[in-house]
């Protein structure tokens, strides 16, 4: 962790900003929230948009669209914090990777499966390709709230590496699992590639404005512990070293989807300050165990969020009792899946917004 620039930073920005007082480790009257996919299908706003835009791929790499829909749940919503909208595929795209979206089957990518296909990627070369998501970053700074912080992100090593070497998504990551296991030297020169191209895309979204930056490490949870350590935690780490060597105040959110037990140690090891939990994770063990090593994030299973009524609220009432007494972000488990009912979203706003965590909580 880095928690003493950050603190500074956030003492800099006086209290508006929440979410960077609650990573630089504060315990907040209420705390910052804000949901994974909050900009997406749900609404119908971006439905609207989606059909203008033509393919999600050109959404995403069309800075005017890509801030409106970004700007869509904080305008309904008024969340602590905006989530650039974009994708974690699109590193793999701009190292030179064929990559689609299609129709009920989603991401598919030209396979990467032998050492000879990794000497053709270009991870020192994705900016150009990437530079509408920097426009994208840069029109956002300037239109969000001033409360509201800036939240960059891209995907972990590992769970880039499973799409592109299985083509897409996996349900056994047999290929993946294969290579990294029969050949771990040359797996690794794709996990390096893949550093190399993270680190320098969250730099490059820092300097256009980003202000967080999140790791989506979503198939975390499918490697054994050894591997887990190997091809998740130690990746995490080099790129937040990197990232921290160019701007070292930048917090940064780890979210090992599915780890487990590799939760515990995981802030430390990786190096981030806060770390998302999925929501399998027990309530009273993240609060004793991991709660006092770094700002944890989490964990509403997006199904409650779907079902709503008292069976969400409880849910929610539930997480807040037993998280907010340490340094706190109220998010989901994973993302927002596209049949919620926006209602519902405003109803989990209003509670969290709502919520005070005791007389002797700062304000």
């Amino acid at each position: 962790m880095n928690t003493q620039s950050i603190s500074d930073r956030a003492g800099e920005l006086g209290t508006e900003k929440l979410l960077l007082r609650a990573l630089a480790g504060e315990r907040l009257q209420r705390p910052p929230f804000w949901l994974m996919r909050q900009a997406g299908r749900y609404l119908p706003e971006y439905r609207e948009l989606r059909q203008q835009a033509g393919s999600f791929l050109e959404l995403c790499y069309d800075p005017a669209l890509a801030t409106e829909v970004t700007l869509q749940p904080i305008r309904r919503f008024a969340m602590d914090a905006a989530i650039l909208f974009a994708d974690i595929l699109l590193v793999p795209q701009a190292m030179g990777r064929t990559l689609a979206f299609r129709e009920g089957e989603g991401p598919v990518l030209e396979p990467l499966r032998h050492r000879e296909d990794i000497a053709r990627l270009r991870p020192g070369a994705i900016h150009d390709t990437l530079a509408p998501v920097y426009e994208t970053l840069r029109r956002l700074q300037a239109e969000l709230p001033q409360a509201v912080t800036l939240i960059g992100f891209a995907g972990a090593p590992w769970t880039v590496a499973t799409y592109m070497v299985e083509g897409g998504s996996s349900r056994d990551f047999a290929n993946v699992k294969r290579w990294a296991f029969e050949d771990p030297d040359g797996f690794a020169r794709l996990i390096d590639a893949l550093i190399e191209a993270t680190a320098d895309y969250l730099a490059a979204q820092v300097t256009a404005g980003a202000e967080v930056v999140q790791l989506f490490d979503t198939w975390a949870g499918v490697l054994p512990e050894r591997d887990f350590e190997r091809w998740c935690v130690a990746p995490v780490r080099a790129i937040v070293e990197r990232l921290r060597a160019v701007h070292p105040d930048v917090p940064v959110i780890g979210f090992p989807r599915g780890a487990g037990a590799g939760y515990a140690g995981y802030a430390a090891a990786a190096g981030v300050d806060a770390v998302g939990l999925d929501w399998t994770v027990p309530l009273a063990w993240a609060r004793d165990v991991l709660q006092p090593q770094a700002a944890v994030q989490g964990n509403l299973d997006p199904r409650y969020l779907v079902v709503g009524g008292a069976a969400m609220e409880a849910e929610i009432e539930r997480i807040l009792a037993a998280l907010a007494g340490g340094p706190f972000v109220f998010n989901l488990g994973h993302g927002i899946v596209p049949e919620t009912p926006p209602e519902n979203v405003a109803r989990l706003a209003e509670l969290v917004r709502g919520f005070a965590g005791g007389d002797d909580a700062p304000s």
